[in-house]
């Protein structure tokens, strides 16, 4: 049995589309101390992760990172009707 890395989130692979929830620092004092980041992974080094948002890109401290996991593409957009 293989034991599961420390840095679970180093296992993301560039150009794969995630979704980290990561800590609020510092955590608003009456909001929520997490938040969500969808994006797909431009770079993964031992500090943390670089995604490319909607937003721009957008780094993501490794010690902020509480989970991720890849999910699949956004779905293609359906034609206007007129």
């Amino acid at each position: 049995m293989s034991a599961t890395p420390a840095r679970p989130w180093q296992e993301a692979a560039a150009g794969t589309r995630v979704v980290v929830r990561r800590r609020l620092v510092p955590a608003p004092p009456d909001g929520p101390h997490l938040t969500d980041v969808l994006g797909v992974v431009l770079r993964v080094d031992d500090d943390g992760l670089t995604l490319d948002t909607s937003r721009g890109p957008a780094r993501i401290a490794g010690a902020d990172v509480v989970l991720w996991k890849p999910i699949p593409p956004p779905p293609e957009r359906r034609a206007r009707r007129h």
